[in-house]
């Protein structure tokens, strides 16, 4: 499905009037709370609100023995937010396994009492809509809600299910769906962007991320955000924190700009840390969020808008990548591999380049001049040695091309010889496969860099190669950040040789990208300050 609908989104959202200016987007936060009593509740109520959330969700289905009439009227009076009751039985992925007629009549008294929500599943709301016909209170709006929890429909079918919801008379539709591919968000989006009714659309699960995080965007009336980390009550639900800190939620709206990280995984990924506090420090109206992506190509046929500007590549789809850019940069096509994509804003071309090289490295000539940089006039640190790159994918290629660009002698070895031979012949090198690392020691002051997972979290115990075999290297990179100190790093020290860490790459290869995002210079103290600071 070509997305034709997503680069409409923000003219189409602003024609309906909503977003805004930065800081003024409607889209509410609201936090599940899950307590077991209603002294739990209260309390988690409390916390929502210093966190920062517009409203909070009571889960009643997983308080212990409810009491509806004082309950609720605790819950109600006391609750420091507006509240939206929600009493979720079994068979819509909920707790309650009770009494239907039961369920309903605690989420009738909810309204009763001044809940200013309920939530009620498309399954019941005839029969439940019907028994309040002309007593519902005028401060309380019904939300009609369905959830799937295997997939997400066809747009005709989630189209279809919008109608069916605004059918039942509801104030406020739901929709949740399951995403199996990331690009089953955009469907979601499409809906959401053209709803002439307040509607909530929310895509389930770590590949759905994207639907809960650019809601304003999109005209979406609520996300949730769990005021505690893995606390949540849908899979994929961002924290409230996270929602306010890291995505500044708030600043996003019709016009903001998405940027992204595409790999397989990317929750470790420090960049949306790193680009949305330079952005909100700035005022640039962007947002940049992890892509959980298995199929590059499909992905950039999908989002294919001018909404999607620009992106950061990693693992495992570096090559795969700049085989969809239309046009490459010489340097990134002599490497083989993009960890930068730009979405040309005249003519929507993706336009791919590699910034690894750069930040690695300079990083590693810095550690070898004795972490002092200098302009050094005679030439590079490198020149004239043995530099070992561990690993032939995209980050492996670009370390390769820098160390021979800077004269040193090249050496691949991968788990697959073959791969490693190949990218040997390419950069005029050897290879060897990573079990003969063990033995590998034609001269001493050699160059090691390490540019696969292995050693990254949370497989911290793992190493590519034995510390015995450590001695015979003046310097060792790691291209892996999480942790910032990888048991190769430690036992190379230990060693005796000078370590450069893969966070120094890190911020290298981001300032070029930052400066490719957003035409600005990077702010390279608020950068480094920022990557420290979480380390």
């Amino acid at each position: 499905m070509r997305s034709g609908g997503l680069s409409l989104a923000s003219s189409d959202y602003l024609q309906m009037g909503g977003g805004g200016a930065m800081g003024k987007n409607s889209t509410l936060i609201c936090s599940p709370v899950m307590g077991q009593s209603v002294d739990q509740m209260l309390s988690e109520m409390g916390k929502a609100k210093a966190g920062g959330a517009d409203l909070v969700e009571v889960r009643l289905d997983y308080l212990n023995n409810l009491n509806p009439r004082q309950d609720l009227k605790v819950l109600i009076k006391q609750s420091p937010l507006p509240t939206l009751f929600t009493y979720r039985p079994k068979w819509e992925g909920g707790q309650y396994e009770g009494d239907e007629t039961r369920r309903l009549d605690a989420l009738r008294l909810a309204m009763e009492l001044g809940a200013d929500y309920i939530d009620v599943e498309l399954q019941v709301a005839h029969e439940f809509l019907s028994s309040i016909s002309g007593r519902k209170p005028e401060n309380t709006k019904v939300i009609i809600s369905s959830h799937n929890y295997q997939s997400t429909p066809s747009v005709e079918d989630i189209a279809n299910l919008v109608a069916r919801i605004q059918a039942t008379g509801a104030d406020i539709v739901k929709i949740a769906t399951t995403a199996l591919d990331i690009t089953d968000v955009a469907r979601v989006f499409q809906i959401t962007v053209h709803s002439q009714v307040p509607i909530i659309g929310l895509v389930m699960s770590e590949r759905g991320l994207m639907s809960r995080l650019l809601c304003p965007k999109f005209g979406g009336y609520l996300t949730f955000g769990t005021i505690n980390a893995g606390m949540v009550s849908a899979p994929g639900q961002p924290t409230l924190k996270d929602l306010l800190d890291l995505y500044n939620f708030r600043q996003l709206g019709p016009d903001t700009k998405v940027f992204g990280i595409i790999g397989r995984p990317v929750g470790h990924s420090k960049s949306p840390l790193l680009y949305n506090k330079a952005f909100k420090a700035v005022g640039f109206n962007g947002v940049f969020v992890p892509l959980l992506v298995d199929d590059v190509g499909k992905f950039f046929d999908v989002y294919s808008s001018p909404d999607f500007a620009g992106f950061s590549c990693t693992i495992p789809h570096k090559e795969d990548a700049l085989r969809r850019c239309d046009e490459v940069d010489p340097v990134a096509k002599a490497i083989g591999a993009v960890n930068c994509i730009i979405r040309r804003p005249s003519d929507g071309k993706l336009i791919g380049y590699n910034t690894d090289y750069i930040g690695a490295i300079t990083a590693i000539e810095d550690g070898l001049r004795g972490s002092h940089p200098t302009n050094n006039s005679s030439g590079s640190p490198l020149a004239g040695k043995l530099f070992v790159v561990i690993g032939a994918g995209g980050a492996g290629k670009a370390l390769a091309y820098g160390a021979k660009v800077k004269g040193a002698r090249v050496v691949i070895a991968n788990r697959t010889y073959d791969r490693a031979k190949e990218l040997a012949e390419l950069m005029g090198g050897e290879a060897i496969s990573i079990a003969e690392l063990e033995n590998f020691h034609p001269e001493n002051g050699m160059i090691l860099a390490n540019t696969t997972t292995i050693g990254m979290q949370p497989k911290v115990d793992e190493t590519p190669i034995p510390k015995r075999a450590l001695s015979s290297y003046s310097l060792v990179f790691d291209a892996v950040y999480t942790p910032k100190m990888t048991r190769l790093l430690r036992e190379a020290e230990e060693s005796g040789a000078t370590i450069v860490s893969g966070l120094e790459m890190f911020i290298g290869q981001a300032y070029e990208q930052y400066e490719r995002f957003t035409g600005l210079p990077a702010p390279k103290e608020l950068f480094r300050e920022v990557i420290m600071t979480k380390n």
